[in-house]
């Protein structure tokens, strides 16, 4: 599928920018791309300069002493070393050859091994907040496919360097700790599980295909996620164990030893997310719509920890402490979608946080995504998808395949 130009937006970076890819295929199994970003910002400021300065230099050699700040070149390689093994390397900013990425891919029956190296490898925090670590390599071994809901991960990442404030806010030197130099190793395990409370297949028009397949029947649904993660840490990035968090009021099991700068720790998680869509997405008009809430716990020892508590208050007539209130709500993320006209459809997500500690703001609806869904019906189940965040200010378009 080919696009002339993809635009995207960063407010605290390079702001408007359009991307070009020129794809060109070497062989049946080797293909090469170059990579064109356009800085719409930079090229309007050079304009301007130019209408008002006055000196006669032409505009070609004006244009071509400019050419560097405006426009960004990267090309990429991919191979096809059998069916199931790819490998992927990336160079961007080709001018300063100092940000390049490889990848390479392994399909199992039941599991995807990744190899990766990063240079420097970018990561967003909690706040939005990216960073440049300058050197990441990380193997990752996940499952795939499994008809029992049982899944696993194990990832094993090796940071270097001193990380660096990239972009998504105000500049700060407040760097997390997890990114700081070391060796961590995490693994996880899972157990998924889904019950149509109700889901309804007729009453769809004949020889209509819908706009996609997975968002054509009518449903109520509730999934359900449990699991557990461990993690181990070696050098600086051990610290983390030693911040003042969450994860000291929690019963989790947690293990730091400073002159070694060896730390572990591991806790459960779970997570349930309830759907209802009405309409088949087929029609013209108003045919979908469609809202979806997903509740987090990201640490079930602390979640336990204060559901005892607060059980504990209720049974004795005790006032509940308001920071145990807080220990047991999860995290909230609310979604709706609503069909416009044919296969566009608006959808609005956001974040939804409980801070009894704030009488006037004691529900927050925080960091909102508003985005414009273009179904792609040839595909079955895929979609262009232009989103914006207010709080971020960024804005982009994306392909999405068999998203729900």
């Amino acid at each position: 599928m080919a696009s002339p130009l993809v635009p995207s937006f960063a407010a605290s970076g390079a702001g408007l920018s359009v991307h070009h890819a020129h794809l060109f295929h070497l062989a049946h199994n080797w293909s090469f791309t170059i990579l064109e970003q356009l800085h719409v910002q930079k090229l309007v400021a050079v304009v301007k300069e130019k209408l008002s300065n006055r000196q006669e230099v032409s505009w070609s050699n004006d244009i071509k002493r400019h050419l560097h700040d405006v426009m960004t070149l990267g090309v990429g390689t991919e191979l096809l070393i059998t069916p199931d093994t790819t490998l992927l390397l990336e160079l961007y900013n080709i001018k300063k050859g100092d940000r390049g990425k490889a990848i390479f891919r392994h399909k199992l029956p039941h599991q995807n091994i990744t190899l990766e190296a990063s240079w420097p490898g970018l990561f967003i925090d909690k706040k939005g907040v990216y960073w440049d670590v300058p050197l990441s390599l990380s193997a990752d071994l996940a499952s795939v496919g499994s008809k029992s809901g049982l899944s696993y991960h194990v990832l094993l990442q090796q940071n270097s360097g001193e990380p660096k404030w990239f972009g998504g806010g105000e500049e700060t030197t407040d760097v997390p700790v997890a990114l700081l130099p070391g060796l961590c190793a995490k693994a996880a395990i899972s157990i998924k599980k889904s019950i149509d409370v109700w889901r309804k297949k007729e009453d769809k028009l004949k020889s209509v295909q819908p706009y996609d397949v997975f968002l054509s029947d009518p449903h109520v649904s509730f999934t359900g996620i449990i699991g557990a993660v461990a993690s181990g840490s070696l050098g600086d990035c051990s610290k983390r164990m030693s911040v003042q968090n969450e994860i000291q009021k929690s019963n989790a099991f947690r293990y730091f030893d400073e002159s070694k700068k060896f730390a572990a720790f591991a806790d459960l998680f779970a997570s349930v997310n309830f759907t209802a869509q009405q309409g088949n997405f087929q029609r013209l008009f108003l045919d979908l719509t469609r809202v979806s809430a997903r509740l987090d716990i990201s640490s079930g020892s602390l979640f336990l920890r204060g559901a005892s508590q607060l059980a504990q208050d209720f049974f004795f007539s005790r006032r509940p402490d308001l920071e145990t209130f807080c220990d047991v709500c999860p995290d909230v993320i609310v979604s709706l979608q609503q069909q416009i006209v044919g296969p566009f459809s608006f959808r609005v997500e956001s974040s939804v946080a409980v801070d009894p500690k704030k009488q006037d703001h004691f529900v927050r609806v925080d960091d909102s995504v508003f985005a414009i869904d273009w179904a792609l019906k040839v595909l079955g189940s895929a979609k262009a998808t232009a989103w914006y965040s207010p709080k971020h200010q960024e804005a982009m378009v994306e392909l999405r395949f068999f998203e729900t």
